[in-house]
């Protein structure tokens, strides 16, 4: 196990121990400056803004409502999309300790109704988009005691946000201080988080308030962050509702909260954030709407030279890429500077663009058994293909290390869950005589305690002659291949002879291949001459065998994740 190198220094974070002492905090600190912004109507050019002291009162008056309601201690669904009605929904909960549960607004409604019955819930917080979907839920959870709209208008007879924190409002004026007389436990369950999983089925995972505080206010110390982000990720991840919002909102960061991905690009240009919280497909989006567009104005060799210019540049001491790159950084509203990317891989190629044109793009890691973020690059310490150092306060070792130094990555920490929710035997599975978690990601340290993924436990293809392949790896070479839309390695089997192939499965991208002069039709025949290529640089075992193009995209969960479960091992020879 390295311990990080101590001549990194820690930037500014804001100490909290659970939510209540999260939300005072910041009002007392910056009362007037706006906590939270978004359009009631999408399409509308109107931002409401809310303080940070409105924000306070506001959650008080709620939780005061909910504890006469008897939440406290209760389990408690949240379901809905991006809205100030679900945060204040979310801190009320947690500052009143009762136990939430996020889950997704597009699971099917038997999925959810499941859910809700295994987590024991007996109030459930919804928004307009699932109202189609309550009955079901209803029907199948007798014990569910209250349905309360946190936005839109909600069905006739249920409760509703708005209504709630005014009558919470009167209770506090009339001389109720139950918000502030509870004595908040910050080891005991606060949340159970369903993992979306990509492998099979999730689990739910079990933290408390102290696993998701901790995560935070120690991960701050790693960023110099600006002081306005969006979050366009959604909030039943630990990824948006820890990292987006609990990350950013206790040190004072504005957070615009998106209106979807069909207003982003304008949103951005209108809010000019500092810097974005992301997953990789919102970057690689971006990516390939930049080159589309230098592609359409006749500006791809331009734009190429520009990059080989300005990064010649830079080493000899002279940085003009804000002023090279001006219409890219317009794109994005003009002010930004950086990205965290995390929730998956980034290819290293995109990371390397960004940087060249002036946004610093820091991948990170993390898992929601840690709440989420074990590791991330920093501001000004960038490593490739590293995701970066562990978090203070974190412990990261890898397990039985083979002799390139790689192994199960596993975890101590106060970010590290309580368990699984109704699962002894699957806990007990994954941590170790040590304390340490196991979780289940292949990779190893460098010299300063940096982290390297290398692929997934349970993806590893093992070879019939015991040799190991992580596909991740693979998958990392064979999307730098112009036209690669999207790409998953697996094991595969020759259907007439059963014989065991590496197959890449790709999704193209036909606008590019079509620009670039190839038809559809061959497709296949181009992707296997670069793979022929590639095959050539790599070891005899881990040679892909066999090239599959597909006619779709892939499937994929909720938080954008290629689900790997349901991949056909099966080719035609």
């Amino acid at each position: 196990m390295k311990m990080l190198n101590k001549d990194y220094p820690l930037y500014e974070s804001t100490l909290f121990e659970d939510f209540r002492e999260m939300i005072e905090n910041v009002a007392n600190k910056y009362p007037t400056r706006t906590a939270f912004s978004y359009k009631k109507d999408p399409k509308s050019t109107e931002v409401k803004r809310v303080t940070f002291d409105e924000t306070r009162y506001d959650v008080r008056d709620l939780a005061t409502a909910l504890i006469e309601l008897d939440c406290r201690d209760k389990h408690c669904a949240v379901i809905g999309g991006t809205s100030i009605g679900w945060i204040y929904s979310y801190f009320a909960l947690m500052a009143i300790g009762a136990v939430t549960v996020p889950l997704d607004k597009d699971w099917a409604a038997e999925d959810l109704a499941s859910t809700i019955e295994k987590a024991e819930c007996e109030f459930v917080f919804y928004s307009d988009e699932i109202k189609g979907k309550l009955d079901v839920i209803s029907a199948a959870n007798p014990q569910i005691k209250m349905f309360i709209c946190m936005s839109g208008e909600g069905r006739e007879g249920d409760l509703r946000l708005e209504g709630l924190i005014e009558h919470g409002g009167v209770l506090v004026a009339d001389g109720n201080t139950d918000y502030y007389d509870y004595e908040i436990d910050r080891d005991r369950l606060a949340s159970i988080v369903f993992t979306s999983g990509t492998t099979g089925k999730g689990k739910g995972v079990m933290l408390s308030q102290r696993n998701i505080c901790t995560d935070m206010y120690q991960g701050m110390y790693l960023f110099a962050i600006t002081t306005k982000t969006f979050c366009v990720l959604p909030l039943h991840h630990t990824y948006g509702s820890t990292v987006n919002i609990i990350g950013h909102y206790p040190q004072g960061c504005e957070i615009y909260l998106s209106s979807g991905l069909k207003y982003i690009q304008k949103e951005l240009q209108t809010e000019k954030p500092g810097h974005l919280i992301l997953v990789p497909l919102f970057v690689e989006a971006f990516y390939k709407k930049i080159w589309a567009n230098a592609r359409k104005n006749g500006q791809e060799k331009k734009l190429k030279n520009a990059i080989k210019l300005s990064n010649a540049l830079r080493k000899v001491g002279i940085d003009r890429r804000r002023q090279f790159f001006k219409d890219i950084h317009e794109f994005f509203g003009g002010n930004l500077e950086f990205i965290i990317s995390g929730g998956a891989p980034l290819n290293q190629n995109i990371i390397d663009f960004f940087d060249a044109i002036g946004i610093t793009i820091m991948n990170g890691y993390g898992i929601t058994e840690c709440s989420p973020f074990i590791t991330c690059n920093r501001n000004l310490w960038v490593k490739k293909g590293s995701v970066g150092c562990p978090f203070y306060g974190e412990e990261v070792k890898i397990s039985e290390p083979n002799e390139s130094g790689e192994g199960e990555i596993c975890v101590k920490g106060t970010n590290v869950m309580l368990g699984y929710y109704k699962d002894e035997e699957a806990t007990n599975a994954v941590f170790d005589d040590e304390g340490f978690f196991h979780t289940g990601d292949i990779g190893k340290q460098d010299e300063d305690g940096w982290v390297y993924i290398t692929g997934r436990k349970k993806n590893i293809i093992i070879l019939s002659n015991g040799k190991n392949v992580y596909p991740e790896e693979l998958e990392t070479e064979i999307s730098r291949i112009e036209g690669v839309g999207e790409i998953i390695v697996h094991e595969g089997n020759i259907k007439k002879t059963g014989k065991q192939v590496i197959v890449a499965e790709i999704f193209p991208d036909l606008d590019l291949l079509n620009e670039r002069g190839i038809q559809s039709s061959d497709a296949k025949d181009y992707f296997a001459d670069k793979i022929n290529e590639l095959n050539k640089t790599l070891p005899p075992y881990k040679q892909i065998g066999y090239v599959k193009i597909r006619d779709k995209e892939f499937d994929k969960n909720t938080s954008r994740k290629i689900t790997r479960f349901n991949i056909s091992k099966d080719v035609e020879e």
